[in-house]
């Protein structure tokens, strides 16, 4: 029996797993919202409590539509732990992670104690993602250029994942497999390429230090945009400034965006997906991504239409005399939204055989 996590900034997805060599469905599975508790320990102490019948009745988290299995599983009783790995976001040093976008500090060792197993991994959750990016079978991906060859195997490839925050990773070959590299380059500098990233940058500079791609690439980046839009250029309609503070203001501009009502939210995004399409080419550039660059993290399905237009392409592929060379390059997005926990299952499945 292995227990494996996705920790995100919003959501935290839990689950157990009987799992030898091959990917499983889990034996049971949960998703919480971050917010509610002070600490991972506490998430944990609530999964592994035996089920009651109360547990079907709790609060519902949207947007996990695409499970890890297609059918839902049924609580089973529960056998001793013999490994568990966890995908935290933040750096992970000496198995300890400092968490960048919420208020923890999550340390392998004392979790190994907590759990009596042991060891516990922790991964950056590029990393687990990685990891989980070799189990995704074809339909849980969607090619964005769909006229590249296809991958050569022993590619290099590259990670982006835009959701509370961006991660990024690289997936090197080894000659036998993958060598996952986390890091931390979505909190590298945010580049501006035209006039109107130019006046970003000097707008988001008045409220940041440090302005990194995660300042934008982001669901609180995807806002800052829609500030920017309303501060400079006067448009924002009563009704939707009456709204936004009754949601999400990421999910509601996001929703607003793609269906082109009102039109500062249909600029925001496409300013939005042009610059995670000039990041992604940045990656691919850096690292000579034969193999493919993925987008994970949990806005890239959500606005799969609008990546489907031109404008993510055509920044990917704008970078003067390497056009060509970028055009050969996969750029697929993941729609499991699992796919880290996957990542975190396989290398602890890994740790108990």
């Amino acid at each position: 029996m292995i227990l494996a996590a996705d920790v995100g900034g919003t959501k935290i997805n839990l689950a157990l797993f009987d799992w030898d060599k091959e990917r499983v469905d889990p034996i049971r599975e949960d998703t919480v919202w971050t917010a509610d508790y002070e600490s991972f320990e506490e998430v944990l102490t609530e999964f592994l409590e035996e089920p009651t019948s109360t547990d079907t009745e709790s609060e519902e988290i949207p947007d996990d539509s695409d499970a890890l299995s297609s059918e839902p599983t049924t609580p089973s009783p529960l056998g001793p732990l013999t490994a568990a790995c966890f995908g935290v976001p933040g750096p992970v040093l000496n198995n300890t992670c400092k968490t960048t976008n919420i208020p923890w500090i999550i340390e392998g060792d004392k979790l190994a104690e907590f759990l009596n197993i042991p060891h516990v991994r922790l991964l950056n959750d590029l990393e687990a993602t990685g990891y989980g990016l070799q189990l995704l079978r074809p339909d849980e991906l969607e090619d964005l250029n769909p006229n590249a060859p296809s991958p050569p195997p022993d590619g290099t490839k590259v990670l982006l994942a835009a959701g509370t925050g961006l991660g990024e990773s690289l997936l090197l070959w080894t000659g036998k497999d993958y060598h996952i590299c986390p890091s931390e380059g979505g909190h590298s500098d945010f580049a501006p390429n035209n006039d109107l990233e130019i006046d970003l940058l000097r707008y988001l500079r008045t409220s940041y230090l440090h302005v990194s791609y995660e300042r934008v690439l982001s669901g609180p980046g995807l806002h800052s945009i829609y500030q920017f839009f309303r501060d400079t250029k006067k448009n924002e309609p009563t009704w939707f400034a009456e709204k936004l503070p009754t949601g999400d203001p990421a999910a509601l501009i996001t929703e607003a965006g793609l269906t082109g009502k009102p039109d500062i939210c249909k600029e925001a995004l496409q300013l939005f997906v042009s610059i995670y399409g000039a990041e992604a080419g940045n990656m691919a550039l850096k690292t000579l991504a034969m193999g493919g660059v993925y987008l994970g993290g949990g806005i890239a399905p959500k606005i799969i239409s609008a990546l489907r237009e031109d404008t993510f392409m055509k920044a990917f592929l704008a970078k003067g005399r390497y056009k060509r060379l970028l055009a050969k390059v996969p750029v697929r997005v993941i729609l499991n939204p699992h796919t880290a926990l996957l990542g975190a299952a396989s290398l602890a499945a890994r740790m108990a055989g």
